[in-house]
């Protein structure tokens, strides 16, 4: 046993180690006084301000003032939400080196009331369930919860905040407001043209999602972007045969899917355009044509000359039809006795960020601006594309930002059936075929070598201009709205909407809304930011999107063959299926057991150390 001596000993030192954690504790208490630091872990950096954010800041001309009004409720998730949107606002105020002050506003009294009612915000309803042992209990209150923003002579406001996501996508309005109110007192524009006059895909288009009911048009794109990002101004750009150069003040050029031909010298136009330097021309659009209201959803191939202004600088689209089997693009169908089932559609090229992919065939350039850091993007009917390097100088980059699966085919007949069905057969040779690619740097004309006596211009860019192909024919849109709504009637019929329409697939046009149309939306936005300059700013529309589906990437996918009849394939897809189903499974297994006894066995490890050091002391 421990002597008396040792007894006192051990009690000093106890004694000493404890002052000494105290002291230390008091020092770095005192030291950290005035600082501020936290590690964000979270993928998209949902807890930090994104640089872009902090760039556009500094970029003001004068401090802009935020008066956030918050609400004391006393409900946890709604406190919740107004300690991180407090964080953020001081996350803005730190990056902003004096060009952001903010106040934080409680209307408990009438007159705050009415002034943030004045100020353009909206009353809400705020509630939460209490589940207490006498049962569920509901608590309402009504207040204001929202941002006004003042800058200069402008005044903007966010008239309501969501907070039962958790301050999801927070920093994104933030930013984007504070853009826009920049944008208009400062007498700063943004203009895209969108090439028309070739019965080409519109972005007024209603078919986003499915038409409800009669007199309904529905959502549209330059609707959306109006509304959420009114810094953009999109118009209307026609060539008229080429008869007349682009404004040269547009930043930028977009082509849709088009149903009719370029001529020469409206592609020789666009040409002259980028050749000013600093212009982009963005491209989304592929040799994959339907027609809207077409439930047939019968394809024909076609470029409309399109490829011939695109092999000019390095990107050559090649007129056929990808089909990508191993993507995992799915819609999911009810069965006649009630059971749920997959369709795929190969046509619609579902492209993911697999970690498993090399730098030069990785599917998904989460880099780019277009889009950066999206998980997965859409390309319904996408074309292959080639790049040829030896059409621009060394120092012009060409980058290619997206690509289908190695199981991939393409299809060169002049019609090819696109509508849904069950299986879909492979046809061989399978191989990664590009779906996106970009071009940036001092471009090299696309005709040079080969003049004309009317447009002429520089041989070489001056400065860097772009060009962003994405080579899918329905990439605005939804592609079942699109080929399932009735057409619309116009004219005096208007007032009636769409008439008819497929429900089949319109079915599937809902729930393809609902998951691939914000990212898609996103996506464009990006794009518009990487044409006009401000691509820093894409790393704020990141914090808009949701995690990730779950992936299993050790679970290799099934590969078809072009001998494969449906009983094949079907076993394949079993396979798949019953493998993912096991590693879920074993997954579930560890958490419930593996976990515990990991800690278990580390305390018995633990006590067995203690147990054996007792004893060497006795000894």
């Amino acid at each position: 046993m421990a002597t008396q001596d040792q007894k006192r000993k051990a009690a000093t030192q106890t004694g000493l180690y404890l002052v000494v954690i105290i002291a230390i504790a008091i020092v770095a208490n005192m030291l950290s006084f005035k600082a501020y630091s936290r590690i964000d872990t979270t993928r998209n950096e949902r807890y930090t301000l994104s640089k872009g954010s902090g760039r556009l800041l500094q970029s003001l001309k004068a401090p802009i003032q935020l008066d956030a009004y918050v609400p004391k409720a006393g409900l946890a998730q709604l406190d919740a939400f107004v300690r991180d949107l407090t964080d953020l606002l001081k996350e803005y105020e730190r990056d902003g080196k004096g060009k952001f002050k903010f106040t934080l506003i409680e209307p408990n009294t009438d007159e705050l009331r009415d002034q943030a009612k004045e100020a353009g915000l909206q009353e809400q309803p705020f509630g939460e369930i209490d589940q207490t042992s006498s049962g569920d209990q509901a608590t309402i209150s009504n207040g204001y919860l929202g941002l006004v923003f003042k800058y200069g002579s402008e005044k903007a406001v966010i008239p309501v905040l969501p907070f039962q996501n958790g301050g999801d996508g927070l920093e994104f309005w933030i930013t984007n407001k504070i853009r826009e109110i920049r944008d208009k007192a400062d007498d700063i524009k943004h203009r895209i043209g969108v090439v028309t006059g070739k019965d080409e895909l519109k972005l007024s288009d209603t078919n986003l999602v499915p038409k409800q009911g009669q007199g309904q048009g529905g959502p549209t794109l330059k609707g959306i972007l109006e509304q959420a990002f009114p810094f953009y101004k999109i118009e209307d750009l026609d060539l008229k045969d080429g008869a007349n150069a682009v404004d040269k003040e547009l930043a930028g050029i977009i082509i849709t899917q088009p149903q009719k031909d370029y001529s020469e010298k409206e592609l020789r136009r666009i040409d002259e355009f980028l050749m000013l330097g600093g212009k982009s021309l963005v491209v989304y659009a592929s040799a994959v044509n339907l027609k809207a209201s077409d439930a047939t959803m019968s394809a024909t191939l076609n470029t409309h000359n399109i490829d011939k202004l695109l092999d000019g600088y390095g990107i050559h689209m090649n007129k056929d039809a990808v089909f990508d089997h191993g993507a995992q693009f799915r819609v999911q169908v009810m069965t006649q006795g009630g059971a749920p089932a997959w369709i795929r559609h190969p046509g619609i090229a579902h492209v993911v960020n697999d970690p498993r992919m090399d730098e030069k065939n990785k599917l998904l350039d989460t880099s780019f601006a277009g889009f950066f850091r999206t998980d997965e993007v859409v390309f319904p009917f996408p074309s292959s594309l080639d790049i040829k390097r030896d059409k621009q100088p060394a120092d012009v980059k060409i980058e290619v930002v997206a690509r289908s699966t190695p199981a991939s085919s393409v299809d060169k007949s002049e019609t090819i059936d696109m509508k849904l069905r069950e299986q879909w057969r492979p046809k061989p040779p399978q191989d990664q075929r590009i779906l996106s690619a970009y071009v940036d740097g001092k471009l090299k004309s696309a005709f040079a070598g080969s003049p004309n006596e009317e447009i002429k211009p520089a041989e070489r860019a001056p400065q860097s201009s772009r060009v962003l192909v994405i080579s899918s024919s329905l990439f605005l849109t939804n592609p079942f709205a699109y080929s399932g709504n009735g057409p619309d009637l116009g004219g005096q019929f208007a007032m009636f909407g769409a008439v008819g329409g497929d429900p089949k697939l319109l079915m599937f046009a809902q729930p393809y809304a609902q998951k691939f149309l914000t990212s898609t939306i996103l996506s464009f936005k990006n794009t518009l930011d990487w044409m006009s300059g401000d691509s820093d700013l894409v790393a704020a529309s990141a914090k808009l999107l949701s995690e990730a589906n779950l992936t299993y990437t050790s679970v290799s996918k099934p590969k078809f063959k072009a001998d494969d009849d449906e009983a094949e394939m079907k076993k394949k897809d079993e396979e798949y299926r019953a493998a993912r189903k096991d590693l879920q499974t074993h997954i579930q297994w560890f958490l419930i057991l593996g976990m515990p006894a990991a800690f278990g066995a580390f305390g018995v490890f633990r006590w067995q150390t203690r147990q054996s050091r007792r004893n060497q002391l006795k000894a």
